[in-house]
């Protein structure tokens, strides 16, 4: 794996530098690297995705491991060093991970071609979050991600009801998957260090039409019990979910009566007095289901 001083060099015999604008810290800690890349348990011929490659220390470890990799780099002065170095090793995707709408990049679907995947990847943080719940969404052979992300948004994936971390892509993602913390990395694991903790998760995705109802193995709820969730087999169902989760958290300071209106009824173990924030995951998605039944009540 590179070194530091490898990073380093590789930038600056091209004249380059990381651009703070497109969040560029390079991950150079070689033990938090190996750990990454056991917890996603590659095999060879396994395909990976990964985004925001850099000058391709992960690339090489994941190369290494004999994973074929699909890489895509936004920074075209990184993806001219990475084709330079991996040229015909790799498939190189040149432009953002998403297009419009939050989808993923067509060329990357191409890439993938209908294939079982993995992302394993050190992301730039502005992307996270969207990549995250597009690949949960979309694309049903996506089989863990397996990311360095910021810590404050590991922590929102597994925040439970009524705190402050809690809010639609803790929801969104615990409806569709398990996340589990791997490593927690202070900034002097990157280079140049950002000014946050990051933090190394798994998110593994549940299986088809249930709620893992919870981070870490835990069950944000307290049902105890994973919750079935027919509604949510479709992509499109998800994407309606997804919208319903935020459209609600806009108002998630109000009470659920009055945003639905105060004569109606609700599911088992929802009251008219309680607010958005404080619904666990399994009663978001029962919530959901009931109003799904009744279009009229939508909001």
């Amino acid at each position: 794996m590179q070194t530091i001083s490898e990073i380093r060099a590789l930038l600056a015999e091209r004249g380059l530098h990381p651009k703070h604008r497109m969040g560029q810290n390079f991950l150079h800690d070689q033990n938090h690297l190996r750990r990454l890349i056991s917890a996603a348990e590659i095999r060879p011929g396994d395909l990976i995705l990964e985004v925001g490659p850099g000058t391709g220390t992960l690339t090489e470890a994941l190369l290494e491991a004999g994973a074929d990799v699909i890489a895509c780099e936004l920074d075209r002065d990184l993806a001219d060093l990475i084709h330079d170095r991996l040229d015909g090793r790799i498939t190189l995707i040149r432009g953002d991970c998403l297009d419009k709408g939050r989808t993923l990049n067509p060329e990357i679907v191409a890439a993938i071609a209908g294939r079982d995947f993995k992302l394993v990847a050190n992301l730039p943080y502005q992307i996270a979050s969207p990549l995250m719940t597009a690949l949960l969404i979309d694309h049903p052979t996506c089989r863990g991600q397996f990311i360095t992300i910021q810590r404050e948004v590991a922590e929102r994936l597994v925040a439970g009801p009524s705190t402050k971390a809690y809010g639609p892509l803790s929801i969104i993602i615990q409806a569709f998957a398990e996340v589990h913390r791997i490593a927690t990395l202070r900034p002097t694991c990157f280079w140049p260090p950002p000014k946050v903790d990051s933090a190394m998760v798994s998110i593994l995705p549940s299986s088809p039409g249930r709620g893992s109802g919870g981070g870490g193995g835990s069950k944000s709820g307290g049902e105890g019990v994973l919750t079935e969730v027919s509604a949510l087999s479709t992509a499109d169902s998800r994407r309606a979910f997804a919208r319903f989760v935020t459209e609600l958290f806009m108002k998630r300071r109000k009470q659920l009566g009055t945003i639905f209106g105060r004569g109606r009824s609700f599911p088992a173990g929802i009251t008219p007095d309680l607010r958005p924030e404080a619904l666990s995951v399994e009663r978001t998605i029962a919530l959901f289901q009931d109003v799904t039944q009744r279009p009229s009540d939508a909001l």
